[in-house]
């Protein structure tokens, strides 16, 4: 039997609040593609770049241990501000590719949806590879992409994470509105989580504790925005347990107030995707948005924990 086209592609869409123009650049021009290419903590150098039908691109990854990947990218349509399609994933130019990978970027009036399906010869293949993405954080280079944009139209540095789940947009909804849901799977690893408060609404707040067993940490979320099913907007900050402000008891530096941004988006009937974007609220110090900038690597490890998490609740649902 032969597999359809859905079993061998791996499909992924994302909505940039920037538009296409930035985007594409972002894409296009290989000194903005250094800044962002990549699972978090890569890097790569270009070694040659002809972004044209029957161009190529050849560029060398370099892992966060050390670890070079030579990559060779051969051009096939280039569609300015509009469409790309290549051949991608060999490791030289006499080496056969892995995978076809068509990615359109659609305007939506100063945002723009970037749509890419990586096309791969099986469905085995195709599974393998998603796989392998996921072990890799693979999917973390289109949030590292969203930062960059954010940085050059804004001047501003922020922290992206998506990730999509097996579960309806309401379940996930109830998952992060419903304090008892929230407290199993929220918490860093190793900790446990307990609500003192939980007002969950646009203008409420909620105060709780985090616990390791060694010690206890305590912080306080003020929504601003709980707008059912897909949006919240909150700001958080650590406590004393008389709910005093303090600082982050192994980050002095780190800024005193987040927000937080979480939107789902429905990726049909049984799937969800979840986005958390997260800034620094109000003033903070050259220093403590160096420390928010230089600490992207954790958050992700931090988010990807519980993220693990939720992914198991949905699973024992």
């Amino acid at each position: 039997m032969t597999a359809s086209d859905s079993d061998r592609d791996i499909r992924l869409t994302r909505v940039y609040d920037a538009p296409v123009a930035l985007v594409w650049d972002a894409w296009t021009d290989p000194a903005q593609l250094a800044q962002w290419w990549g699972p978090r903590g890569f890097t790569i150098t270009t070694h040659s770049r002809d972004l044209r039908p029957g161009g190529t691109w050849v560029y060398t990854m370099h892992g966060p241990d050390g670890k070079d990947w030579p990559n060779f990218t051969r051009y096939h349509v280039v569609e300015h501000q509009a469409r790309l399609e290549y051949d991608h994933g060999a490791s030289s130019e006499d080496a056969a590719p892995l995978f076809r990978v068509t990615a359109t970027f659609t305007d939506l009036g100063g945002r723009t949806q970037f749509d890419m399906c990586m096309t791969l010869a099986t469905a085995e293949a195709a599974q393998q590879t998603r796989v392998f993405i996921k072990a890799a954080n693979g999917n973390s280079t289109w949030d590292r992409l969203a930062e960059h944009v954010e940085k050059r139209q804004h001047a501003s540095e922020v922290f992206v994470i998506n990730r999509s789940f097996d579960a309806p947009l309401e379940t996930l909804w109830d998952l992060w509105t419903n304090p008892e849901q929230l407290a199993q799977w929220l918490p860093p690893t190793g900790f446990t989580m307990e609500f003192k408060r939980a007002n969950i609404r646009a203008g409420g707040d909620s105060f709780y504790a985090m616990s390791n067993g060694t010690f206890t940490m305590y912080g306080r979320a003020e929504y601003e925005v709980v707008q059912h099913p897909d949006l919240l907007v909150y700001t958080q900050c650590f406590t004393d347990e008389h709910e005093n402000i303090s600082r982050h008891p192994g980050a002095p530096t780190w800024p005193e107030k987040m927000r937080t941004r979480v939107q789902l988006t429905s990726e049909g009937p049984s799937q969800t995707r979840v986005t958390v974007r997260w800034e620094v609220a109000g003033h903070a110090t050259d220093a403590e948005v160096a420390a928010f900038v230089a600490e992207r690597s954790g958050m992700t490890m931090g988010w990807t924990g519980s993220f693990d998490k939720l992914e198991a609740a949905i699973s024992s649902m």
